[in-house]
């Protein structure tokens, strides 16, 4: 969750280390923050040892968490004022109709909200006695007002921690197939401003945040794009539903253990014993996440798609991986996977296959084409690759009722585990791939 944010700190100056995560953390679990007022303040004690370096933190607060860069000689509401975060939280707030207030009172507001504290909230409400009165099957009536104001004073937070992420993802499905609109302010729909566990800009403690920039990073799960409500896990991949698979693509991430000596402990203890120096030895967790990404990019049916799954794919590993490797082919696999996009620099299957058998290996095609393009040379290469990476998945953007109807896509399909490209059939590859760590 919070892995880059010492490395962001320290650009501002700032003494941050994996201490400070692990104050945090030991905060969070107490149940110290529940906000992002509560997340400044309680981080900004373990990072300001000195008055002067409260600027610098803000800095470094505002650009990690609510993406605002202050820059050299800048106002603080110049930077807000041009910020994309401010730009969504107004039209959550006040919706596009010209306000009276000033840009300067409107400013004032967003930072009210940002640095609101627990201890500001009048009223926790209980989640769970929420959901128990909640119905599912409520009728959308699209004239009805939602049952506050959108811009209501962020004065009380509904808290569904003890609620499970299966219960959550199960009523948010069941809430989207009545809902027809957008709704703000309420405690039902999945909606902007209100206490309902899915939602964003609202006040729901371990909800499923749709849409929006964020704000602490709290959310159970993040799910779906800001222009778009409710979120289509079934449909196939595109810039609307791309973070919704990104979400699923996360479970992937492997926890690591690498035994490292230690160093201060071996001296420390050696010293107690008189000069006996014995290696202490300890263990340190790291993430892991190795993907080779397969794409076709050879036929005109998959240009629909590339862009979508390059995007995708991009982002993950500019958000949490550490080794991924994308090579590409058409139609089919044979001796060869080329290494660049105009397929003009292949790479040897044994060499492929010299590569960590702990890769996540994604292919992505249609896996539609003439009989006799799938030759026993093209099997026995799909053969070998299942057998070196036992996690593998094809990912087709065909839907599932066009696969029985090419007998080259039925072939692979029963060589190759295959999932539909879409959130949720990502979502279902990624969870048979862990069943097989």
């Amino acid at each position: 969750m919070f892995t880059k944010l010492p490395e962001a700190f320290r650009k501002f100056n700032l003494a941050v280390d994996v201490r400070s995560l692990l104050l945090l953390q030991k905060a969070m679990d107490r149940g110290l923050v529940k906000t992002i007022g509560d997340l400044y303040n309680v981080l900004r004690t373990f990072i300001v040892k000195d008055p002067e370096y409260i600027g610098p933190y803000t800095k470094a607060f505002y650009a990690y968490f609510l993406d605002i860069k202050i820059r050299p000689n800048d106002r603080l509401n110049d930077a807000i004022l041009r910020s994309q975060t401010f730009e969504q939280w107004k039209e959550v707030n006040f919706g596009r109709l010209e306000e009276d207030l000033s840009p300067d009172e409107l400013v004032n507001d967003f930072l009210d909200q940002v640095h609101l504290t627990h201890y500001d909230i009048k009223e926790v409400l209980d989640g769970r006695e929420l959901w128990d009165k909640d119905k599912s099957d409520l009728e959308d009536n699209q004239d009805q007002n939602d049952e506050e104001a959108p811009n209501r004073p962020l004065d009380r937070m509904a808290d569904y921690s003890d609620l499970s992420l299966e219960e959550l993802m199960k009523r948010m499905e069941e809430v989207m197939k009545q809902q027809k609109s957008k709704h703000s302010g309420g405690s039902h729909w999945v909606g902007t401003g209100g206490i309902s566990p899915y939602g964003h800009g609202g006040a729901a403690k371990d909800g499923i945040r749709v849409g929006g920039s964020g704000g602490g990073k709290m959310a159970r799960k993040v799910l779906g794009d800001s222009n778009y409500f409710p979120v289509d896990l079934d449909a196939v991949l595109n810039d609307d539903n791309i973070d919704a698979a990104l979400a699923s693509l996360k479970g992937i991430i492997e926890e690591t253990a690498q035994e490292t000596l230690d160093v201060k402990e071996t001296i420390d203890k050696g010293l107690e014993r008189g000069g006996l120096f014995i290696p202490e030895i300890k263990n340190e967790t790291s993430d892991k996440l190795q993907v080779l990404l397969v794409i076709d990019n050879g036929g005109y049916s998959m240009h629909p798609y590339i862009n979508a799954v390059q995007t995708l794919f991009r982002k993950m590993k500019t958000r949490f991986a550490h080794d991924m490797e994308t090579y590409y082919f058409h139609n089919t696999v044979y001796r060869q996977v080329f290494i660049d996009s105009q397929r003009r620099k292949p790479m040897t299957i044994e060499r492929f296959l010299s590569k960590d058998p702990n890769y996540h290996v994604f292919f992505i095609g249609d896996a539609a084409m003439a009989p006799y393009e799938l030759d026993r040379n093209s099997l026995n290469t799909y053969s070998e690759i299942k057998e070196h990476f036992k996690k593998v998945a094809w990912l087709n953007p065909e839907p599932i009722k066009y696969w029985n109807g090419t007998l080259s896509t039925q072939i692979i399909k029963e060589l190759l585990p295959m999932y539909p490209l879409t959130p949720k059939g990502i979502e279902k590859a990624v969870l048979e791939m862990n069943k097989k760590k």
